[in-house]
C-alpha cells in the first residue's frame, strides 16, 4: 500500500501521522486537501481493535533481494495502472479480467518470495536465537494469506 491515499479531496495519511510508512492498518489520519485543515476525529475508518496492525518490526535486505521485491511491485503497480487505463477507456470486461488475473497471479508471485525469503531469514534466525513466538506470528500471518 502506498504510504498515503487520496480519497475524493481528502489525503489519508497512516495512524502515525507520516506519509512515508503507510503500514496499511486502516486507523488514519485525514487532511483535507480543499481547505488545508487536519481532519483528525472526523469519519475515520479504524479496525475494532484500538492497536496498530504494523509490527514496528523491520528489515535490512540485501541488495539483490530488495531489488527482486522492488522489481516484482514496479510490475504489479505497472499492471494496475493498465487495468486502470482499460477501464477508463471502456475496454471490454473479459479483457480486464484477464488483466486482473494477471495482476492477482504476480501479486501472488511476490507474496511467495516474500514469504519464503522471511522463513530462510527472520524466522530462522528468531529460532536460533530461541525466539518461539516467532512461529505463532508465522502461523497467524498464514492463516491471513489463506483466507
Amino acid at each position: 500500500m502506498q504510504a498515503a491515499e487520496y480519497l475524493g479531496n481528502v489525503l489519508i495519511l497512516c495512524c502515525n501521522g507520516n506519509s512515508t510508512d503507510f503500514c496499511g492498518c486502516r486507523k488514519e489520519r485525514r487532511y483535507s486537501m480543499e481547505d488545508n485543515r487536519d481532519m483528525i476525529g472526523e469519519a475515520v475508518d479504524t479496525p475494532a481493535s484500538e492497536e496498530c496492525c504494523c509490527s514496528g518490526k523491520t528489515k535490512e535486505r540485501d541488495q539483490k533481494e530488495y531489488r527482486d521485491l522492488i522489481n516484482r511491485l514496479s510490475r504489479v503497480e505497472g499492471q494496475i495502472r493498465g487495468i486502470k487505463r482499460m477501464v477508463e477507456n471502456d475496454a471490454y470486461c473479459i479483457d480486464i479480467l484477464v488483466q486482473v488475473a494477471a495482476a492477482n497471479a504476480a501479486l501472488n508471485s511476490f507474496n511467495r518470495v516474500l514469504l519464503s525469503n522471511h522463513i530462510k531469514t527472520c524466522v530462522t534466525q528468531d529460532i536460533i536465537a530461541g525466539k518461539e513466538e516467532t512461529v505463532d506470528e508465522l502461523l497467524a500471518t498464514l492463516q491471513k494469506l489463506m483466507k
